[in-house]
């Protein structure tokens, strides 16, 4: 059931729970100071839009706000940019202003903020929904499942995905052809993508790098734990859904779907676990890989382009980087995430929330709505800098500019592999990130001895995280 908004006040008590967005154990003094001056529009009666960015990544919203503004003359929209070095920074912000009344109305939330805003600051959106259900049929037909339950919590719907990101692999087709490979089989496997580096390397010179990760979660070392089906974190499901499902969905799509993700403790003990840390510790230590890079990997698209790295695990976005970095659709193509004990993919998703502080919801409400619409889809995202979550707006001429020439596989990715899942991000995400982080680059630098330290820590680490109330 929805959790009337009406119940759920936010505490400064409240507030302070969340710290885990910052360093663990850090308090409102800590956080990035706000003043009124620093809210662009506080106090004009406008609806406030905040997504992760920059002013130039605003005014690339403006047509979409122009749009809606053209439909709904009686709500004035503003879109305020937060700028952060990632989505952990922007929440921190947002958690900022919501405790000094500054809050925005609408919020472009993603995968890992998700559990933290359901659990404290977002609105859920069922009865939205429901009550207005014919409209909304267009929008959920041509959006996968698995992707609005990333979104869910407690069996409510807190956003609507409208873009998203699997883990894919990356390959650049220079490297490949020094190496005398192909493009590989949508069903190849651990082995072979092992063979396929050493292969690489061999064949290369000294300033090649076969492969390259990065320390994180989206395309760090958890796509390698779901393809060994595990996990840093225990994973079960909440019940509830049916609301949506049973209205939106064939039973044949929804069957295994439930109300969202509900990640429980440390799963860092677990055999499979050790194996894949173990496997890409391994793999650094031959030269084979570069001990992960912290971050989003900002030379990556260099060194891709250049031919100095084989290949990295990334998501649709990196059809739009490669091509503004000067490489052709035949340069590097793009394939299915490696198969190990299973070929589970890990993606992560992104969509406009409503905060409950706001006083406009039912004009926030007519946002979300608004640019839940393939037209107003089509106006966000003009260029395959992101996967859209329209299945109908992944297509050949989509990606015509820019290549893969396996662009399929984006999308794909769901309906081959639909046990796919967000990245593990339960309400303390900062925390667990954080954590991740600094054990892998540990349990990387060294040999056996050091990973197993690593990992116990790991796994102490995780278990005090979430024992904590998020």
């Amino acid at each position: 059931m929805p959790h009337p908004s009406t119940t759920r006040s936010i505490t400064r008590r409240a507030l302070l729970g969340t710290g885990g967005l910052a360093a663990a154990g850090a308090t409102v003094a800590a956080w990035p100071r706000l003043t009124g001056s620093d809210i662009p529009g506080r106090g004009e009666d406008v609806l406030r839009v905040a997504i992760q960015g920059t002013t130039q990544d605003a005014a690339a919203r403006q047509d979409l706000a122009d749009a809606f503004m053209a439909e709904n003359p009686d709500i004035p929209v503003q879109i305020d940019a937060i700028q952060s070095a990632d989505w952990g920074g922007f929440f921190t912000k947002l958690l900022t202003m919501v405790a000094s009344g500054t809050a925005p109305d609408v919020v472009y939330l993603a995968t890992e903020g998700a559990q933290l805003f359901a659990e404290r600051l977002a609105e859920p959106l069922d009865e939205w929904i429901t009550s207005e259900a014919p409209q909304m049929v267009d929008y959920f037909q041509d959006v996968h499942p698995a992707l609005v339950e990333a979104f869910m919590y407690r069996g409510s719907l807190y956003a609507l995905p409208l873009d998203f990101n699997a883990a894919n692999m990356y390959l650049n087709r220079d490297a490949l052809q020094r190496a005398g490979l192909e493009l590989p089989a949508p069903d190849w496997g651990v082995e072979e993508f092992e063979g396929m580096l050493r292969t690489m390397q061999a064949q290369s010179p000294e300033n090649f790098v076969p492969y390259y990760w990065t320390n994180r979660l989206f395309g760090g070392i958890v796509p390698w734990l779901y393809a060994n089906d595990t996990s840093i974190l225990t994973e079960e499901r909440f019940d509830g859904g049916d609301w949506l499902w049973d209205t939106f969905y064939p039973p044949e799509k929804t069957a295994s779907r439930r109300g969202g993700y509900r990640w429980t403790g440390s799963n860092v003990s677990s055999d499979r676990v050790h194996e894949t840390f173990e496997r890409l510790r391994g793999w650094v230590a031959d030269d084979l890989s570069v001990r992960p890079e912290e971050g989003g990997g900002n030379a990556l698209v260099g060194l891709f382009g250049s031919s100095r790295i084989g290949a990295t695990p990334a998501g649709g976005y990196w059809a739009q980087g490669l091509h503004e970095a000067g490489m052709s659709p035949d340069a590097f193509d793009v394939q299915y995430f490696p198969q190990w004990r299973t070929q589970r993919h890990q993606f992560g998703t992104a969509g406009y929330s409503i905060l409950r502080s706001s006083t406009r919801k039912e004009q926030a409400w007519r946002w979300l709505s608004f640019t839940a619409r393939k037209e107003a889809m089509e106006t966000a995202f003009p260029t395959p800098s992101t996967t859209p979550t329209r299945r109908s707006m992944v297509d050949e001429a989509f990606y015509s500019e820019t290549g893969p020439h396996n662009w399929k596989v984006f999308y794909d990715t769901l309906d081959q592999f639909p046990t796919s899942g967000p990245i593990p991000a339960p309400p303390q995400q900062a925390e667990v990130e954080n954590a991740l982080a600094r054990n892998v680059a540990s349990g990387m630098g060294g040999g056996p001895a050091q990973l197993d330290a690593a990992l116990e820590r790991l796994d102490r680490e995780l278990t005090a995280a979430m024992e904590k109330a998020a």
